[in-house]
């Protein structure tokens, strides 16, 4: 591997966000086990572990968007926005694969699918608040998303709830679908773009 490619992989903590990616797949396969197994509970029972996965796995994903030499990389002589993309793309690529495993069977409900889902809406999400607050702070918004949608979104799947209570519905879902993938065409795209959000307080 090229020095500057180690140098921009470090700068960025990317190292830390896989390592932090992989733990989070393996909490997650262990807590989807664990709550199928417990007495009068069936996959169902998932449902936290196909919304806190991707929300952790995000956040990981987001902290690790923020630009330590601003300065340098608006002065570069090559474009920044490739980097940018394969930035976000790659580590949630991995994200995706990892907690599809973790929660293997029942596609219909909270499943792979529903993993995948949310995986790629919240990345979306956390992307797009690092153009907003910062590679730092990214993790917040989808944190507040998640929290006010989890105790307001209705039992019963479906209707209008899976357009603002996406992460909350079963994997197959359209509408759901179809904001998840809006949430991560959007956020990478304005991260792809402008980057990360300076630190206050930097001349």
């Amino acid at each position: 591997m090229r020095p500057e490619v180690l140098l921009y992989l470090r700068s960025r903590a990317l190292p830390g966000a896989l390592a932090t990616l992989a733990g989070t797949a393996a909490a997650a396969a262990w807590a989807a086990w664990w709550l199928q197994s417990l007495p009068d509970f069936d996959h169902r029972a998932r449902l936290p572990v196909v919304v806190l996965g991707p929300l952790l796995a995000a956040a990981a994903v987001g902290t690790s968007l923020h630009t330590p030499s601003d300065e340098l990389d608006r002065t570069a002589v090559r474009a920044w926005w490739p980097r940018r993309l394969v930035h976000v793309l790659a580590p949630t690529a991995l994200a995706v694969a990892l907690l599809a495993l973790a929660v293997p069977g029942h596609a219909e409900q909270f499943g792979a699918p529903a993993a995948v889902r949310n995986t790629l809406g919240l990345v979306g999400v956390t992307a797009g608040a690092a153009v907003v607050v910062g590679g730092r702070l990214s993790w917040l918004p989808p944190s507040f998303l998640v929290g006010a949608v989890y105790l307001a979104a209705p039992s019963a799947p479906g209707g209008g709830a899976q357009w603002w209570a996406w992460v909350m519905q079963p994997g197959a879902q359209r509408g759901a679908w179809t904001v998840a993938l809006a949430a991560l065409a959007t956020g990478t795209g304005l991260y792809t773009w402008r980057g990360a959000r300076r630190p206050t307080g930097r001349a």
